[in-house]
C-alpha cells in the first residue's frame, strides 16, 4: 500500500466555484442522474415521475436533488402546470439545448470498445 489516506470529505462534490467556465459547466453536469435528465428532457418537457420511471436505480432524493441543482445552475426550467392534476414541468434552458449533442457525444464514446 502507498500509505495514502483518502478521507470520506475528499470524496464530496466539489464547491461550485470554478475559475473556468468550462470546469463550471463540467461540474453542472457531473452526477449520476443529471446527463440522463437533460437527455430525456431533450426530447420534451418531462415530469419528476416520468423521471423515476425512465432512470432505472434512482429514486426520490436523488432526482429532487439533481433537478434543483440543474435549475440552480440555469440548465432547467420548473413550471407548475395548473390544470387537473396539478403538477410540474421541467424544461431545458437554451444553454443546456446547447449540451445535448455534447452529452450525446459523450454518451457514444462510453459505448466504445477499446
Amino acid at each position: 500500500m502507498s500509505g495514502i489516506s483518502i478521507s470520506q470529505k475528499n470524496l464530496t462534490t466539489p464547491a461550485r466555484t470554478a475559475d473556468c467556465p468550462a470546469e463550471a459547466l463540467l461540474q453542472s453536469v457531473s452526477g449520476k442522474w443529471k446527463p440522463g435528465i437533460i437527455l430525456l428532457a431533450s426530447q420534451g418537457p418531462v415530469r419528476f415521475s416520468q423521471l423515476l420511471r425512465k432512470l432505472e436505480g434512482s429514486n426520490k432524493q436523488s432526482i429532487t436533488v439533481a433537478l434543483r441543482e440543474l435549475e440552480d445552475d440555469g440548465l432547467l426550467d420548473r413550471a407548475v402546470i395548473r390544470q387537473k392534476p396539478l403538477h410540474v414541468e421541467y424544461t431545458l434552458t437554451p444553454l443546456a439545448v446547447q449540451l445535448v449533442p455534447l452529452l450525446k457525444g459523450m454518451e457514444g464514446l462510453g459505448c466504445v470498445e477499446g
